[in-house]
């Protein structure tokens, strides 16, 4: 979800610096040799770098998607093939970064509806407990990240000491749409600040602190009529409280190999969101009807271990052409859900108390192709 911005914001950067460089080396020249040649025209893109990846998830789960083993533990594991295209331009002013991706997920996570013998994915057969038998769903998340550059704006370079580079303005949104039961359609917008330092090696380190507003989702679960929730909403669709976000991302070549293995960079990204209310806001939280407030959702992958494949095939020209790597995921809370208590993260147990499955938890390695054109 938002590494990319990042790099663009930095190559922003380098792409300021290297423009007054030239200026400066023009004043330099002859007055002839000046009028001689009229200066080349800069283009509003700085930079535009398009890239279309495939990765594989091999251990991602889904808040309402497990089965039950033959021993009565939970599998909430899922498989999920991912097909992405990327995009980010810098211009005079800041970073444009836009993302698509699809995901395709294995029988675990099953398409709705979903039927099998005897019974239909249903409120009233058991959405959790499908045996791994049906079509998995198919999921497309998109989201864009926008920049303005202080120092841009103001033309200055006051927003630059030590290893601060710049402070933004930072907007954005997210939106999906599935196939599930339950029916996903997240709208959310994002604002605030992101503050751009410097790391060795080429590196960078972000840090966006952010309004986070998730105003529309849908949630068939706690729609009047399906039988999970009471009170429940007409149309099944929530809207959330506004709340904070902190989102960052890191990126550093391995500069300290050897010149001969300078192939390899390693990156990572977290993301922190506040508490928005119950999970089927506005409805208010009840235990009793399986309504439960939100939790601090935490969204990450701390490491990604990249392999400029190109660069090693090719030459130093070609680099970053072709991408090869291995990363590692953690997301708890997922989409905010409790994952110890919520209906789509656990099971009632002995006593009233509650049985977590895993379904809100992601813990798992992944890995793809990236390809620029």
């Amino acid at each position: 979800m938002s590494l990319r911005q990042t790099i663009a914001a930095v190559v922003a950067l380098g792409a300021a610096a290297l423009t007054s460089v030239g200026a400066a080396g023009a004043a330099d020249l002859p007055a002839k040799a000046i009028a001689k040649k009229a200066p080349a025209e800069v283009p509003f893109f700085l930079v535009v770098d398009n890239r279309v990846s495939y990765s594989y998830i091999f251990d991602a789960s889904q808040p309402g998607a497990w089965s039950v083993n033959g021993n009565g533990t939970f599998n909430a594991k899922t498989a999920k093939q991912v097909y992405s295209f990327t995009h980010f331009d810098v211009w005079g002013y800041g970073t444009n970064f836009f993302t698509i991706s699809l995901f395709k997920s294995d029988h675990n996570d099953p398409a709705g509806p979903c039927t099998q013998t005897g019974g239909i994915v249903s409120p009233n057969a058991g959405f959790a407990f499908t045996p791994a038998s049906c079509a998995g769903a198919t999921e497309i998340y998109g989201l864009f990240r926008s920049t303005f550059g202080w120092n841009q704006i103001f033309n200055t370079k006051a927003f630059t000491m030590g290893p601060l580079q710049n402070i933004s303005f930072e907007v954005g949104m997210d939106a999906n749409t599935e196939n599930r039961y339950f029916g996903a359609a997240k709208r959310d917008v994002v604002a605030g600040l992101q503050f751009a330092f410097n790391l060795p090696y080429k590196g960078y380190f972000n840090v966006a602190p952010l309004m986070y507003w998730e105003f529309a989702n849908h949630n068939s679960f706690s729609q009047c009529g399906a039988g999970w929730s009471n009170p429940c909403i007409n149309d099944g669709n929530t809207s959330f409280k506004p709340t904070w976000a902190v989102e960052t991302n890191y990126y550093m070549d391995l500069g300290f190999l050897p010149e001969s293995m300078q192939f390899f960079s390693i990156s990572g990204r977290a993301g922190w969101y506040g508490k928005k209310g119950t999970d089927t806001e506005p409805l208010p939280a009840s235990v009793a009807n399986g309504v439960y407030p939100t939790k601090i959702e935490f969204n990450s992958e701390p490491i990604r271990l990249t392999f400029d494949a190109s660069k090693a095939m090719w030459g130093e020209k070609q680099s970053h052409l072709i991408d090869v790597w291995v990363a590692y995921r953690y997301w708890q809370n997922k989409f905010g859900l409790d994952h110890n208590n919520a209906v789509g993260c656990s099971v009632a147990g002995v006593g009233g108390t509650r049985v977590a499955t895993g379904a809100c938890t992601e813990s798992s390695l992944y890995s793809g192709v990236t390809v620029k054109f």
